[in-house]
């Protein structure tokens, strides 16, 4: 038997043949473990792309009516809190705030009066009661003398007119004084009750002056302006919008098939297609909605018709964002997001639980007009209450 020995040519030959099965068995593999990994990541997390950016719009308005007469930015424009906005015609407020000065200097001086005149009938009371004790004394001296003939009845006639007359006269004085003493019984200068009225007045004509100008009541970039020069204006009009940068969020709107394994405090990463894909954004759900988008659109579907075709509905999750990488990379109202949850913790609470506990946003642009205002109606007081007596011994 002849044993044939291949030639190195032919061995060559044949691996070369066998390369590009081992070629495709390893590509094979390597899908099927991508496929796998794919799998079981899927299994912990959640995904989607229909989600955008939502945020505060706060509404600019005006507290008063009025004609504008400036108005201080526009859209796109970037604004601080408290910043000023709007300026109305402020003749009329200002007419208004200085009568109301006047009637409080005025009240003032007028329960001043009061005060003094209730001493003053005090004063007159204690005369008409001597009046009376000497009228009295008189007479008895003249009864006795009239008993021995000394004095004629005609005297002692005249002399019990003049008690008479005393008495009359200390009892209408004595009503005088009541009369009096009812319109500051218990009160001082400053708890007088013409005073008080004055001085919420004046309070009211302040804050209406104040209001003519109208502030910013946070930061942000000023949008929606359709306010003009000119215009007269009604309170509660929205006369522009003003977004600020740093108070947004993300609200992903899942399908129902994919809230099971949601919770709230789950760790998300977000793209925004304004960016490149190498700038993530990192956030934490916050909260599931109560109901699905279609459940709160402004007409809901009616499913017990009988034309009725089941639709997969959406579930809006909010989402929380770090405000570093807001500020790094700002985001603006309205833009798409790509959404991809990790749900491998699912310890967290479906629904909130508990409320705010403070308020979740606020403006302090209105905190000192009263404190102001009442600033205003002291120094009235103090210019017009006198110095020649404590107004804290002005009680009765």
């Amino acid at each position: 038997m002849t044993t044939t020995t291949p030639s190195p040519a032919a061995t060559t030959q044949q691996r070369t043949s066998h390369r590009p099965t081992l070629l495709l068995i390893v590509a094979i593999v390597l899908m099927v473990v991508a496929l796998c990994v794919a799998y079981l990541l899927k299994l912990d997390s959640e995904s989607t792309d229909d989600a955008y950016v939502d945020g505060n719009v706060v509404q600019v308005t005006s507290q008063v009516s009025g004609t504008v007469t400036a108005i201080s930015g526009d859209n796109t424009d970037h604004v601080d809190t408290n910043a000023p906005l709007v300026t109305l015609n402020a003749v009329d407020a200002e007419i208004q705030y200085e009568r109301a000065q006047s009637n409080l200097a005025r009240a003032v001086r007028l329960a001043r009066t009061e005060y003094y005149q209730v001493q003053q009938l005090l004063a007159e009371v204690e005369q008409r009661r001597n009046d009376v004790r000497k009228a009295r004394d008189d007479l008895r001296r003249r009864n006795q003398l009239g008993a021995s003939g000394a004095v004629s009845r005609e005297e002692i006639s005249h002399t019990a007119d003049v008690l008479k007359n005393a008495i009359a006269g200390l009892d209408g004085t004595q009503h005088a004084l009541s009369i009096r003493r009812a319109m500051v019984d218990d009160t001082t200068l400053r708890t007088h009750p013409d005073v008080l009225v004055a001085a919420s007045n004046l309070r009211d004509a302040y804050i209406a002056l104040h209001r003519t100008q109208i502030y910013s009541p946070v930061a942000g970039v000023i949008t929606k302006r359709n306010v003009q020069v000119g215009q007269k204006i009604s309170p509660g009009i929205a006369l522009m919008s003003v977004v600020p940068g740093d108070q947004v969020w993300v609200n992903a709107n899942f399908k129902e098939s994919q809230i099971e394994d949601l919770r709230i405090g789950q760790p998300v990463e977000l793209r925004a297609d304004a960016y490149s894909r190498s700038v993530i954004f990192h956030g934490t759900i916050i909260g599931l909605d109560a109901g699905t988008g279609s459940a709160f659109s402004l007409m809901p579907a009616q499913n017990a018709t009988g034309n009725w075709i089941k639709v997969t509905q959406r579930v809006p999750v909010r989402i929380a964002l770090r405000p570093q990488e807001i500020a790094q990379n700002p985001l603006r109202l309205g833009l798409s997001m790509r959404v991809s949850v990790d749900t491998s913790d699912r310890n967290g609470p479906v629904l909130n639980k508990t409320g705010a506990q403070q308020p979740v946003y606020s403006t302090e642009i209105f905190k000192n007009e009263l404190q102001d205002a009442n600033e205003v109606v002291e120094r009235v007081i103090s210019a017009n209450e006198g110095s020649d007596h404590d107004p804290k011994n002005l009680k009765f």
